[in-house]
């Protein structure tokens, strides 16, 4: 009988030692192995140090959405199909005195290069979307690169304009992809909301969608050739607006001091901005 309390008593504490671990485990800040760890070349905006005791880590992101105090948003347009629809975005864009970021595939590029040089003329920005369009995660780290060599030439030889926002084919990466991608200083930017206008909606259901999911910091996902988004981008612009939202491009939109990315993909300062150095110095 005595035996048998002492092998209760025993089991009754090391049940309550497994319950208050896992109570402290659960209460405790994320770990660092939710944040991002610099790869290769410091990119435009810098992550942390190696040296910083919070850079390990075990799962790269892309920047999803940027943490910010401002009632500031960037909108996008990824461009794969497609240009009939794009004079009327940009007609749009200009009409609300509002920037964007362009995602482009160097296929569209050379199939439209007098739209791509009507983007760069109304003062957008252009960021890269690959060359042909394939699943990353599929290609070696040399196809990787000749992909964004490729988008990197034709964005120069079109426009003039120095890409470094890199927005992976149908949002699809892992580690390897976004170490290769951040190796050659560019920058992969995702987003936090989806217009869906890909989909079979209507202009209504679009503007319900976004002007419900924003917040400061957001970056919106459109296409630029989708059926309904021309006819649902006005009313979108004017709420953001008439809520006071700035609309910026994404480069503008991120933080240009260290940063880590926490586990949802939103962008987190963690220092002052680090100033580009003036000419001749």
């Amino acid at each position: 009988m005595y035996r048998d309390e002492r092998r209760w008593f025993a089991g009754g504490l090391l049940t309550g030692l497994f319950v208050l671990i896992l109570a402290l485990r659960v209460a405790a800040p994320t770990p660092a192995d939710e944040m991002v760890s610099p790869a290769g070349p410091a990119p435009l905006v810098p992550r942390f140090a190696v040296t910083d005791p919070r850079a390990p880590a075990k799962k790269k992101l892309p920047i999803y959405s940027v943490e910010t105090d401002r009632k500031r948003i960037a909108i996008s347009f990824d461009a794969t199909w497609g240009a009939d629809k794009t004079p009327k975005l940009l007609e749009i864009l200009r009409r609300h005195h509002v920037k964007t970021t362009f995602f482009l595939v160097s296929m569209w590029i050379r199939k439209y290069p007098e739209e791509t040089r009507m983007i760069a003329r109304e003062g957008h920005e252009i960021g890269l979307h690959s060359a042909t369009h394939p699943d990353f995660r599929t290609l070696s780290d040399a196809e990787i690169r000749r992909e964004l060599e490729d988008n990197l030439r034709a964005v120069r030889e079109t426009t003039g304009f120095e890409a470094r926002l890199f927005r992976p084919p149908f949002g699809a990466y892992d580690d390897r992809v976004i170490t290769v991608v951040e190796a050659m200083g560019l920058i992969p930017v995702q987003w936090d909301v989806d217009s869906l206008d890909w989909m079979d909606v209507t202009p209504q259901q679009i503007v319900h969608r976004v002007t419900r999911l924003v917040r400061p910091g957001s970056i919106v996902l459109f296409h630029n050739n989708a059926e309904s988004t021309p006819a649902a981008l006005p009313e979108i612009l004017r709420r953001l607006q008439a809520e006071g939202y700035e609309i910026v491009p994404v480069s503008q939109l991120l933080h240009k001091g260290p940063y880590y990315i926490d586990h949802t993909g939103r962008q987190i300062p963690t220092g002052p901005p680090r100033l580009a150095p003036r000419p001749g110095r």
